[in-house]
């Protein structure tokens, strides 16, 4: 049979994911910090975005405006609008490009789960307060000054020493491969062969920087580390040396044998362990630079004064991004060619992207709602009442896809009166009853067994087996290698370590 090259024809149907539609979907699981910096950069490429600086805080239940410019025409500038519309190409993401805002009300969950939104009278206030240009107080945190970084520590203190030129070349090498926790990641060989230096040498500046501040930076293993913080306090003898050299037997607490080794009474061994917990295996951390992030949530909920959960988004972490149409009028004026494709491309863009925000907040509000009133117990009586739930239920209810949800419930966080959880927190396996009634959740299983151990003496130390009895008369049916598993996640030893900490604890607190 002969081959040939020939041209053909044919018709299909396939989803295709436009530039739009991809950046709905990133923008859905951003959380608010990502989010904000996001914004940042759209609004350096795209001249017809703009942050809303000036608002003012109007009363519960009304929209906030935007102060007027010099001599505004009406209409100039318009909020960037986007109502959610459920007929796109996805519905889950469905995005419309009108120009009319409708501001969504807080939602409302009663006592028994009913959505009670369509009682409110409060409207939804869209934006939080922001300070003006004009009048805006000084950031403060510009002037802050910069502390100084681990290796640039070191290196003051190595230009102060009295080293020879090249013991400084060496010095420096070894400062670089210290890491930010204050731990030197090379050996003594790949120093040495990288600078073709004497590995004495090398091995004389280890020591020499392992004298510098902050006590325990330069060491290898965090037996050196606490090593070198001990004989700077001048408590490196015998006994300690080999307390230091069977850190696994600490960690296990197995004081029986360490006292063996040590040749001391269990009670000193346990003075030396209190003493080791004082020191600081990661020297080099006070000397991080990396700013602290504070969570801010997405989603509050409040309790209302008829019984009911009051659920509306955190005005502090919603943009503030306005289309200046303005602007764009004037550019627009007599543009022809290239630059009337370039102001045509930046405000339809820019109109997707706050419509994208639109639907963004929307959509959390949606799912952080159902939330409140499939966990309603939760809310009103604890940990314990946690009910099993998953991304399937969620997105069933509200009418989304699965991974739509999964999105919304990444690094976004809830404000209840109970405290901060991510949103993923709620969402926890199933554990089966005994008789066969409503399941529970894992997460307040965990919580059972941490109350469990919490109460536990000296004299009753619950084993796994007797955890998973008291489960199961509790109407829990759980195996045992869960019950480890669980307490393993909780960060909690085996009984045998339990039961020898707490009398140990005991002998001192008798012995004074």
């Amino acid at each position: 049979m002969a081959l040939s090259t020939k041209l053909m024809i044919r018709q299909g149907q396939s989803l295709v994911m436009t530039p739009q539609l991809l950046q709905a979907i990133k923008l859905l699981q951003f959380s608010s910090t990502e989010l904000s910096a996001f914004l940042d950069e759209e609004m350096e490429r795209n001249p017809l975005l703009q942050k809303e600086e000036a608002v003012e805080t109007a009363e519960a239940g009304s929209l906030l405006e935007r102060e007027p410019l010099p001599e505004p025409q009406e209409g100039d500038w318009a909020r960037a609008d986007f109502l959610a519309n459920e007929q796109g190409p996805i519905a889950d993401l469905g995005l419309d490009i009108g120009n009319a805002y409708e501001a969504p009300e807080p939602t409302r969950i009663d006592a028994q789960g009913e959505d009670l939104s369509g009682l409110s009278t409060s409207a939804w206030a869209g934006m939080g307060s922001g300070g003006g240009e004009r009048g805006e107080a000084a950031n403060l945190e510009a002037y802050v000054s910069q502390r100084p970084s681990l290796q640039a520590h070191l290196n003051d203190q190595l230009s102060m020493s009295r080293c020879e030129p090249d013991s400084r070349i060496i010095g420096a090498m070894i400062i670089d491969a210290i890491d930010e926790t204050g731990y030197l990641r090379e050996s003594v060989e790949e120093i040495a062969q990288r600078l073709d230096a004497p590995e004495s040498k090398v091995a004389e500046m280890i020591q020499t920087i392992q004298g510098f501040d902050p006590c325990g930076v330069g060491a290898r293993d965090l037996s050196e580390c606490l090593a070198i913080q001990l004989r700077e306090r001048d408590r490196f003898d015998p006994a300690m040396q080999i307390f230091i050299a069977n850190l696994p037997l600490v960690a296990r607490r197995d004081y029986a044998r360490l006292s063996r080794l040590c040749g001391v009474d269990e009670e000193d061994i346990a003075d030396m362990a209190a003493e080791i917990r004082r020191l600081d295996p990661k020297p080099g951390r006070a000397f991080s630079n990396a700013p602290v992030q504070s969570i801010i949530p997405d989603v509050i909920v409040r309790a209302g004064k008829d019984g009911s959960w009051l659920v509306e988004l955190n005005s502090e972490a919603l943009p503030r991004v306005l289309v200046n149409h303005t602007y764009a009028a004037q550019v627009g004026v007599g543009a022809r060619g290239v630059d009337k494709t370039f102001i045509s491309t930046c405000l339809q863009n820019a109109n997707w992207l706050t419509k994208s925000l639109e639907q963004r907040g929307r959509t959390i509000l949606k799912v952080a709602s159902e939330i409140v009133r499939l966990q309603d117990a939760f809310l009103t009586s604890g940990v314990q009442h946690l009910r099993p739930l998953n991304l399937r239920t969620i997105a069933d209810a509200i009418g989304m896809h699965e991974s739509t949800v999964s999105r919304v419930t990444s690094n976004k966080y809830m404000m209840t009166p109970r405290g901060l959880f991510e949103l993923k927190y709620f969402f926890s396996a199933s554990i089966a009853t005994t008789t066969g009634r409503e399941a529970h959740s894992a997460e307040a299983v965990r919580f059972r067994i941490r109350q469990m151990i919490d109460r536990e003496t000296p004299e009753n130390i619950l084993s796994d087996d007797a955890i998973v009895a008291r489960l199961k008369a509790a109407d829990i049916d759980i195996a045992r290698r869960t019950v480890a598993k669980y307490r393993d996640s909780l960060h909690i030893p085996s009984s045998v370590d339990r039961r020898r900490s707490k009398q140990l604890e005991q002998r001192r607190t008798v012995n004074g």
